[in-house]
């Protein structure tokens, strides 16, 4: 008997999350001009203006037109407008043609496309990402190697 309630409660649970998700969606306006704090908001998309701190995001979106000050942490971001100030994406930032990004940046990995600027004290975040480090690492320490195995 536990078994179909079981599964039929996971469904239920599952429709709830997407909607839960759909819900966490902010878009602010071309003429909109937001200040404050952003938190929980899955996806953020900036075609306005907005000076305010971002914690706890899935996505940013920043479009031609948007203009995000001040500080933004989340898994990835598209960057198309400007942003000024800290900036951590842990996963994948991408800075389009258009876009432009100034501040302190901490990234997990990067993509810009030609014309895209970038600028600042910039650093890639090691997030559970240590294998990629040692790989790096390795090579410098197999060239001393090499000399005494010959």
């Amino acid at each position: 008997g536990v078994g179909p309630g079981m599964a039929s409660a996971s469904r239920s649970s599952e429709a709830s999350d997407a909607l839960a998700n759909e819900g966490k969606k902010l878009l602010v306006g071309r003429d909109i001009f937001l200040t404050g704090e952003i938190t929980a908001c899955n996806k953020l998309v900036i075609e306005g203006r907005v000076e305010a701190s971002l914690a706890e995001s899935q996505s940013i979106d920043i479009t031609s037109t948007g203009h995000f000050k001040g500080s933004a942490e989340a898994e990835t971001a598209e960057i198309s407008g400007h942003f000024e100030g800290k900036l951590l994406v842990r996963k994948r930032l991408t800075i389009r043609s258009s876009g432009r990004v100034s501040g302190e940046i901490r990234y997990g990995e990067i993509e810009i496309e030609c014309g895209g600027v970038i600028c600042g004290d910039i650093q890639t975040v090691d997030i559970g990402n240590s294998g990629a480090q040692a790989a790096s690492d390795s090579p410098g320490d197999a060239e001393p190697a090499k000399p005494v195995a010959l």
